[in-house]
């Protein structure tokens, strides 16, 4: 039998997290537990506050899970659905269950996760996100990110120009662009994608709110630079009409619910004629090494979020120059932590 464990958890930030949409320094968060035997599959739920998700909400979810009916750990399909209508929403608790359980699997069949997906392991170049913030301290973690490659930024907090004027006074690396919904008029919003494009940058990230269907289709229409919906794609079912408003989506797993319904999603993306982009929240690298496992569909990586945070309690793959060294351990790669040291605390 699959026996489930939980502990609450508090990402702590190293640096002030500013965007579009608030600042934080903290991030509540679950890890979970399977048990099957002598193995053990780990997962995580983080849960910043704008998508509505809590420690407590994870908890009074994770209370109304009963796996005892489920014999067999490798029938993932309708042990996932079971999870998926225990209760509407809830996607980051749910991707917790499913990265565990595909953790799980992986050590069973003794085989690393984008093997048991029919995908193959690579090196994955990933960007380092810098939030809004004075021009002293985006200089300063520009100069902290020396050696990555590519550097997402995050705009739409009212001084654009002034922070892409202050990054590109520090790099010509390329950019990509993240507005978290921060402009508000489409023809505006035109406008400084026409001038970005003159800034290196790679695609712009969520440009309006994601409800302004309208002016998102005509952006989309415009727009010399690829737009990625984020707010706007939670799970698979929103990719029906996703080419009318982006080029791209981006999928993160605390989003669709985990890596089940992310691989839908973006092998559906790319039927579509849509790029992929694989994101993160502030995680641990639990989350961020199974969303690693997923790599090879991708055709933008922004998987940063456990560099940003003090207290990882995992450790899995390496990261270099930018790079995600992924490694071919079982499961998701994480190598084995220590679960009784791991204190469990809220804020």
């Amino acid at each position: 039998m699959i026996q489930l464990s939980f502990k609450p958890y508090i990402l702590y930030k190293k640096h002030v997290f500013r965007i579009a949409g608030g600042a934080r320094t903290s991030t509540p968060a679950v890890l979970v537990r399977f048990k099957y035997g002598n193995l053990r599959g780990y997962g995580e739920a983080s849960m910043p506050p704008m998508y509505g998700e809590s420690i407590k909400t994870a908890t009074a979810f994770l209370n109304q899970v009963d796996l005892s009916s489920f014999k067999d750990p490798l029938n993932a399909e309708e042990i996932l659905d079971y999870i998926d209508k225990i209760s509407p929403g809830n996607p980051a608790i749910k991707a917790a269950l499913d990265i565990a359980l595909h953790d799980l699997i992986g050590k069973i069949l003794n085989i690393p996760t984008h093997a048991y997906f029919g995908l193959s392991n690579k090196e994955l170049t990933t960007s380092k996100t810098i939030g809004i913030d004075t021009p002293e301290n985006i200089t300063k973690r520009i100069n902290e990110a020396e050696k990555f490659k590519v550097l997402k930024i995050k705009l739409g907090g009212g001084n654009d120009e002034a922070i892409i004027s202050t990054v590109r006074k520090a790099t010509d690396k390329p950019l990509y662009i993240d507005a978290n919904q921060g402009w508000k008029d489409r023809s505006a919003a035109l406008d400084k994608i026409e001038w970005l494009k003159e800034q290196n940058v790679v695609f712009i990230e969520q440009p309006l709110p994601r409800k302004a269907f309208d002016d998102m289709q005509w952006l989309a229409t415009h727009s010399p630079l690829p737009i990625v919906g984020d707010e706007g794609i939670q799970r698979h079912s929103d990719l029906q009409s996703a080419s009318n408003y982006y080029h791209a989506i981006n999928i993160k797993l605390m989003k669709s619910t985990g890596l089940r319904e992310a691989y839908k999603m973006a092998t559906t993306a790319k039927m579509m004629g849509l790029k992929v982009m694989l994101g993160c929240m502030s995680e641990t690298s639990c989350a961020i090494a199974a969303a690693c496992q997923l790599g090879a569909l991708a055709d933008w990586i922004d998987l940063d979020g456990n560099l940003g945070i003090k207290n990882d309690p995992y450790k899995a793959h390496a990261v270099k120059n930018g790079i995600i060294y992924t490694n071919n351990l079982p499961g998701i790669g994480l190598h084995p932590p220590k679960w009784k040291k791991i204190r469990s605390h809220e804020e």
